[in-house]
């Protein structure tokens, strides 16, 4: 079947990507050849945006086969739990919408052996009816290979879950039943496919394709000119905007480098702009400052009020630019005054918000939390501020109001009442809760309250409580100190979350200052309460009076939207933002009607880790005007789990597809991490020179020595002659020699810890995960080490892409006679291992076996040898005797197994590799 075929473009069209895995018998599933011959290689140019989005649809179909594929594979090892009850639902319509509810056995400490799996949305599902083992248990005489979409994840009220069938569920003549104990039912997680469904919308729908249409053919000749639109370079528009002008009072303030500043003011130029589409390149190889050179253009474009949203191809990336703005925008005299214009949203556990310090400012979910509180209107911001006005202004009134003896009004409200006063809406979700859940198990409307609006309980039971708060036994004195202590420590809190998380659209740097005089007013007043002697008409101090002022001021001051519901809340919080985060994926979220504001910019970070078809759900969305990719696609691309796919460039990115077509890129050429004597190799290697040292890694207290010996100065190869690569049972590699010899440097670096008492971080990379298990393994207590002076953390290389440490010891792992290296000879990957390091890099290897071949390690070898960086792990009387010992434990091993291995029917010879 030809890629380019009108009848297999129309036909996967009109298709989900749902239904086209349910196509798929278990035979297909494990066919890795099914789409062999239909896979189109990705041009690297397109003669229109029809063909641009199908060029992709394809190598996704296949990737998500392969997907699928290596879940199947591995379900001996997936999570998996108990179906305790399932009905059809009532959107069930054959053939096609098989819809059903089910509820599964709910995660507790009991029930961990049985899986600790809940399904999410998105996930691809098998059922089974026994615990899986193998693949021979989808294909059970009962229950042939049967697998589901589950389609929203469970529901907070029934504690169902809607799946969508690929098959009828044969259960029994009913369709509503419960799971007993002789007759079972499993759901196997294979799968998550709300990224690829994410993707396949964008290239089926083809919405706003005003920036994929820049990108589809090379530049034009002569294009190392800056690109410009015609009339804003005509004369009347060459004046520098006022975005320009903050952006340099911004570089300086930051003191960034010629490339950096370049970077930024070629970015602000353009928007300037809104007659044209660009799109600009920003090149940053490691250490050169990126990060802080994103963060600065955002800075500059939140300073200007342009509306930007800002994307990574995951949570860490995304968090790590957004938390470098958090401390550009935070200000020391008006603490978080401004972060209202941000927002970052995002899956809450996966994000793992709490690890960045600040950045709970900016999430949503928080932020609209404490709105909620703020907004609600019988117990929020203006009901507090009105009963400290007139504790202020009548203290008698309020105090005769709360004696018992006076007040005989009866007039507390139900949580019904308050509810329907807080939220018209109420009423009418209860009621369509009652006619969705047909149950005699039906939540009270107080259930259902505390469960959909829990904001509103909570102001309820403040609402109570000032209901119930009495004056009886107490002097008026006693009351209003105590009261007023009550409503400040209220109003105080009010007013953070205010000035924090509103935009600065709706709260004016004036009102700011108003609030912090108050807040002084308040803080002053509370010295002076305790010790206060009022007359009889109780009057006052002059502080008092100016703070009634004050309050009255800001009462007419803030206007502040009636929402009193957390999604209405969230979707005010993202239309007011001038700066959004997310991933490059979930800003799918934001291509709907319901997000009217659009944006005008969107800067894409890591742009070279993201698949070309990923980055196509940002690009498209509605009014987008520019788009900054910062990347380099001298590092690692996207991973590609189908050989298929990856033949097809299906990993390659628009940031790397525009450098292969000549596109202008604006260089980060100053690196501020690697002592020299690291990056001289990188530089020259990936970087043809043009990278630079900082002045500060050339200072002379960037060379430090942890380890004594020339062999553990700032960069040096040591030669593991005697290493021996095996195969482990996940047809990675290891090679027990030089795990030896990390376990040996890492406990001297230990000892040596002990006594200098000087923080230290290491970090161990490998290329293949059998080494880093290996690893991980041996070096247990030293990666548990509480001590956070001392970390150590083994990862592959692609797990530390975009990390750094202090010291890296890098385990090549390679060692045989043939010179046969694997993936090791890939350029990208050997970049990312070779440039994590601040201080010091250790190579550990087999140079006979890294020189056989020519490529990179060659180079690299003879480079140390020219540099006498060069030594032998022999010239270590410690380090030798470790790999010795590993080597007779090995040969002890082998000898002991060799009367089993004679009886395996495994033929060792032939064992396959995987790399």
């Amino acid at each position: 079947m030809e890629q380019t075929s009108t009848s297999t473009e129309k036909n996967l069209k009109h298709q989900s990507l749902v239904n086209i895995v349910f196509s798929w018998t278990l035979e297909d599933v494990l066919n890795q050849k099914l789409y062999k011959n239909q896979v189109q290689k990705i041009p690297l140019t397109f003669s229109s945006t029809k063909e641009y989005l199908n060029s992709f649809m394809l190598p996704l179909i296949e990737e998500t086969h392969s997907d699928l594929c290596s879940g199947v594979e591995g379900i001996s090892r997936a999570p998996f739990c108990e179906v305790m009850t399932i009905r059809r639902s009532d959107d069930f319509r054959p053939p096609k919408s098989l819809f059903y509810k089910m509820r599964v056995q709910k995660i507790t400490e009991e029930v961990q052996n049985v899986g600790k799996y809940e399904p999410e949305s998105g996930d691809i599902v098998a059922f089974t009816d026994v615990r899986p083992k193998g693949i021979h248990d989808l294909i059970r005489r009962k229950m042939q290979y049967q697998i589901a979409y589950i389609c929203r994840s469970k529901d907070e009220f029934t504690d169902e879950i809607e799946v969508l069938s690929s098959k009828f569920l044969d259960m029994d003549s009913g369709f509503t039943r419960k799971i007993n104990k002789t007759q079972k039912l499993y759901v196997v997680y294979l799968l998550n496919m709300t990224t690829n469904i994410r993707i396949w919308e964008v290239l089926t729908s083809g919405s706003n394709m005003n920036i994929i249409k820049k990108v589809l053919q090379p530049p034009e000749p002569n294009s190392n000119i800056e690109e410009v639109c015609q009339i804003c370079f005509s004369g009347e528009n060459k004046t520098q905007s006022p975005a320009q002008g903050l952006a340099q009072s911004i570089i300086r303030a930051q003191n960034l480098n010629d490339s950096q500043r370049d970077s930024v003011l070629s970015c602000v130029a353009m928007s300037k702009c809104y007659h044209n589409h660009n799109v600009k390149l920003i090149w940053g190889p490691p250490g050169t400052g990126k990060t802080k050179t994103v963060a600065c253009l955002l800075y500059s474009l939140l300073r200007s009020k342009i509306r930007t949203l800002t994307c990574a191809p995951t949570n860490t990336a995304v968090l790590t630019v957004a938390s470098r703005l958090h401390s550009l925008v935070k200000q020391p005299k008006f603490d978080t005054y401004g972060l209202g214009n941000i927002v970052l949203f995002g899956n809450k556990n996966r994000m793992k918000v709490d690890n960045f310090p600040g950045l709970e400012d900016v999430f949503l979910e928080y932020r609209v939390k404490d709105l909620l509180k703020c907004f609600m209107p019988l117990t929020g911001w203006k009901h507090h501020l009105e009963l400290m006005i007139k504790l202020l202004n009548n203290p008698k009134e309020q105090y005769d109001s709360y004696r018992p003896e006076l007040n005989h009004k009866k007039d507390l409200m139900s949580l019904e009442e308050f509810a329907e006063k807080s939220h018209s809406n109420v009423e009418c979700a209860y009621s369509s809760y009652q006619r969705k859940v047909k149950s005699s198990n039906l939540l009270t409307f107080e259930q259902f309250v505390e469960k959909k609006f829990n904001g509103i309980v909570e102001s309820y039971n403040l609402y109570v409580e000032d209901k119930k708060m009495s004056a009886a036994g107490m002097t008026m004195e006693q009351f209003v100190k105590q009261r007023f202590n009550y409503i400040g420590g209220k109003l105080k809190w009010f007013m953070k979350a205010l000035y924090t998380h509103l935009p600065t659209s709706m709260i004016s740097f004036t009102v700011v200052k108003l609030m912090f005089t108050a807040l002084d007013f308040l803080k002053s007043l509370e010295i002076f309460l305790p010790n206060a002697k009022f007359k009889e008409d109780f009057q006052w101090c002059e502080d008092g009076k100016r703070l009634q002022s004050i309050l009255s001021s800001l009462s007419r001051s803030i206007w502040l939207p009636k929402i009193t519901s957390e999604y209405g809340i969230s979707l005010f919080c993202i239309q007011e933002a001038c700066l959004v985060f997310c991933t490059s994926s979930s800003s799918s979220k934001l291509a709907t009607q319901e997000v009217a504001k659009m944006f005008r910019f969107v800067v894409i970070d890591e742009a070279a880790q993201l698949k070309e078809c990923e980055s196509a759900i940002p690009l498209q969305l509605p009014g987008l005007q520019h788009a900054v990719l910062i990347g380099d696609e001298r590092q690692l691309p996207a991973l590609v789990k189908s050989k298929i796919s990856e033949k097809a460039e299906f990993g390659r990115s628009l940031f790397q597809r525009l450098v292969l077509l000549g596109k202008k890129r604006h260089m980060l050429n100053i690196q501020y991490r690697m002592h020299p004597s690291i990056s001289k190799f990188p530089s020259e290697e990936f970087y043809d020179k043009q990278l630079d040292d900082a002045t500060i890694v050339k200072l002379r207290s960037y060379n430090k020595q942890f380890l004594k010996g020339e062999m553990y100065g700032s960069y040096s190869f040591i030669n593991i002659s005697r290493g021996k690569e095996q195969s482990n049972h996940d047809h990675s590699w290891k090679n027990i020699a030089e795990v030896a010899a990390v376990t040996q440097i890492i406990e001297s670096l230990r000892k040596e810890f002990l006594t200098r008492r000087k923080k230290v971080s290491i970090g161990i990379i490998s290329p293949y995960n059998g080494q880093v298990h290996e690893i991980q393994k041996t070096l247990k207590q030293y990666i548990s080490d509480t001590d956070p002076n001392f970390s150590v953390s083994v990862r592959s290389v692609d797990g530390f892409q975009g990390g750094e440490e202090d010291i890296i010891i890098i385990s090549t792992v390679r060692s045989n006679g043939a010179g046969k290296i694997g993936f090791l000879s890939n350029r990208q990957r050997t970049n990312v291992a070779l440039t994590r390091a601040r201080y010091c890099l250790w190579i550990l290897g087999n140079a006979s076996t890294l020189m056989k071949r020519e490529g990179v390690w060659k180079k690299l070898v003879l480079d140390a040898k020219e540099r006498n960086c060069f030594h032998n792990a022999q010239e270590d009387e410690k380090l030798a005797q470790g790999i010795e010992k590993s080597l007779l434990d090995l040969e002890l091993d082998y000898s002991l197994e060799e009367p089993f291995r004679k009886l395996s029917l495994w033929d060792n010879s032939n064992t396959p590799s995987r790399f």
